[in-house]
């Protein structure tokens, strides 16, 4: 009596038998180690159930292709699911290429029947890397440790494809060529659409919108302490005679704009002594408003060396 090998399920013959049957069980066995080696199957699985690959093991049957599924190398799995799925394939060692070109927004899970929980889920557009114990899929790439991409160094990757890529797995990067929506300028002599920032061919920057730089209120000191950088417009409220300190902050560049609204508290007449490094007219610094409540509004432009006085509005009503 034949048996079969535990793998291809070739069926082996005992001396004497399958007299006059010889072409039949020669094809069969060369269509399912072709099958197995070089096959390729393209199998629906639309819907919402469950499939089983065909598996035939028949020896009068020397066809190759749709009718024994799951001896096929390559698996193209095709359709447009209604719910996600499993497909389950038999209960012998193996390995596969698989393609998931299915649609529907759903998972596909392949694995070995009888074993739902020990399979590989397989996302919509993707190939994998698989083989089987009998009992459990692996994901050979997973397994290789070739999946996503982890580290914390700076990495450069040149003439690479981003598919979709995403910032912490949830916002999506949206670009055109080189351009990140919403951030950049386009090219010197275009407009793009949806761009907060165009220029010309003259390289003039158009901005959409206002530029909001938000009023930041100053700790009343003896000694006042102004980050410019992180606060360009400011504010203080005096409560008594107080020294301006020069400005602070990484990055200062000659040009920078800078704005201080001084604030008297209900008491009125304080005073400020403004650093050396801030220029008036002549040389001469102003005199504060004295009248409680009232402001006085000062804005400076850095030439590098000095802060240069823009401008004064003093005696302010600001309620």
């Amino acid at each position: 009596m034949s048996a079969y090998t535990t793998r291809l399920k070739l069926e082996k013959q005992v001396s004497g038998e399958n007299s006059g049957n010889w072409g039949n069980l020669v094809n069969y066995v060369l269509n399912r180690i072709d099958s197995t080696v070089r096959g390729y199957v393209a199998v629906s699985v639309a819907g919402t159930a469950n499939v089983t690959l065909v598996s035939n093991t028949s020896t009068t049957n020397t066809s190759e292709g749709a009718d024994d599924q799951v001896h096929n190398k390559v698996i193209e799995f095709t359709g447009a699911l209604g719910a996600s799925i499993h497909v389950f394939t038999d209960a012998v060692e193996g390995d596969y290429t698989l393609f998931n070109n299915t649609s529907g927004s759903y998972t596909l899970t392949f694995a070995n029947t009888g074993h739902a929980a020990n399979g590989v889920a397989i996302t919509q557009g993707q190939k994998a890397l698989v083989y089987t114990t009998g009992t459990a899929i692996v994901d050979v790439l997973a397994g290789a440790g070739l999946g996503n991409v982890t580290t914390t160094g700076t990495q450069t990757l040149t003439n690479k494809t981003l598919t979709s890529p995403k910032i912490n797995d949830t916002t999506a990067i949206t670009a055109t060529g080189v351009e990140i929506n919403y951030s950049d300028l386009a090219t010197l002599g275009t407009s793009a659409a949806s761009k907060v920032l165009t220029t010309n061919a003259n390289n003039l920057t158009t901005i959409s919108g206002a530029v909001l730089n938000t009023e930041d209120a100053l700790t009343d000191a003896a000694d006042i302490v102004w980050n410019v950088v992180n606060s360009p417009v400011a504010k203080v409220t005096l409560t008594a005679n107080r020294n301006l300190s020069a400005p602070t902050g990484t990055g200062i560049a000659a040009g920078q704009m800078i704005s201080l609204l001084v604030i008297q508290d209900a008491g009125g007449t304080n005073t400020i002594t403004w650093n050396a490094v801030y220029e008036f007219p002549s040389d001469t610094a102003p005199t504060l408003t004295s009248t409680g409540a009232l402001g006085d509004l000062f804005s400076f432009r850095y030439n590098g060396a000095k802060w240069l006085l823009m401008g004064q509005t003093l005696a302010l009503t600001l309620a």
